[in-house]
């Protein structure tokens, strides 16, 4: 990473936490917090998506396995949130690693059907699991996470919490996409015969992936978990992970600021075309297609692409 580049994300960490000093509304403060959470869940399917190419319709599933999983932790058990978060992030890795074993051995549609599959049944164990999950009643009294006696219970408080993740997030994607398995992953994804003649195993890598976007999702779930504190299984459904993925592709799918990018922007632009009232969502429906139609890279591609027009033409200018 060159130093302009360093300094810009070092600027935009600095505004970035200045945001809750401006912004004095719970309301923005709460779409915020909401939009950094599945900043987390879109960069883990970006791993899997991006860096590997494997497509998967469970992030959604993971999400609720991680926010039911520190829910319980702490109401039930008497858990502290920080442990009980931790705890929910092996879990995820845990679920995500049975169930990549056998489903990443498929490829293509057939991947991802069986992920669809795992997620619709991971919502019918929460409704139905009542002894657990209390069922479609949800699950409340989740307590927010605290530091000594500093408890985390605003949403101008909870919003450095999440910032902080995001940026933990983000680097070791980041640290991820630059080593060797990085580079495993990508040749998998480019040409998975190819990878497999040169030695890589690919279903180990593919696996690895797998786990990272579900323990990545599980983090996200505990975090909208204490954020809320409440949680029910409708928030963790089928049409949840198609949003995620849909996020994916309109920011890029295989760059880490894009899936930060998609997140956000999908997040709040329903807010935006509010005022519409009901023609909003075909207006939001028109304006998501027309992204992916005409920015197949997603909106970091747009931007490199016009940044590499203008570092064309600056030599000429000179």
């Amino acid at each position: 990473m060159n130093r302009s580049k360093a300094g810009a994300i070092a600027l935009l960490v600095v505004v970035l936490a200045l945001l809750p000093a401006v912004v004095h509304s719970d309301y923005l403060l709460a779409l915020c917090d909401t939009a950094g959470i599945y900043a987390i869940v879109v960069m883990g399917l970006g791993i899997l998506l991006g860096f590997a190419g494997q497509l998967s319709l469970a992030q959604a599933a993971f999400l609720g396995i991680g926010a039911y999983a520190s829910g319980w932790l702490t109401t039930h058990l008497g858990w502290s949130v920080w442990p009980s978060m931790g705890a929910a992030m092996a879990l995820s890795a845990l679920v995500g690693l049975a169930v990549g074993y056998p489903c990443l051995r498929l490829s293509g549609h057939y991947l991802a059907l069986a992920t669809i599959g795992f997620g619709i049944i991971t919502q019918l164990v929460l409704i139905n699991w009542k002894d657990v999950t209390n069922g479609s009643d949800g699950m409340g009294s989740i307590p927010p996470p605290a530091i000594g006696s500093f408890v985390f219970d605003t949403y101008g408080r909870y919003y450095y919490i999440v910032l902080v993740a995001v940026i933990v997030c983000a680097y070791v994607a980041w640290r991820i996409k630059t080593t060797r398995v990085g580079r495993a992953l990508e040749a998998i994804r480019e040409n998975e015969i190819a990878a497999r003649a040169t030695g890589i195993d690919a279903t180990r890598y593919k696996i690895v992936a797998f786990v990272l976007a579900g323990t990545y999702a599980g983090l996200a779930g505990s975090l909208l978990a204490h954020m809320t504190k409440f949680i029910s299984p409708d928030s963790y459904s089928f049409d949840q992970s198609v949003v995620f993925l849909v996020m994916l592709i309109v920011g890029g799918s295989s760059s880490i600021s894009g899936a930060i990018l998609g997140a956000v922007l999908l997040w709040f632009l329903p807010e935006v075309l509010r005022p519409l009232k009901t023609s909003y969502i075909m207006v939001y429906g028109a304006a998501v297609i027309a992204m992916i139609v005409f920015m197949p890279r997603g909106l970091i591609g747009l931007f490199e692409g016009v940044r590499a027009r203008f570092a064309r033409r600056s030599p000429e200018a000179a």
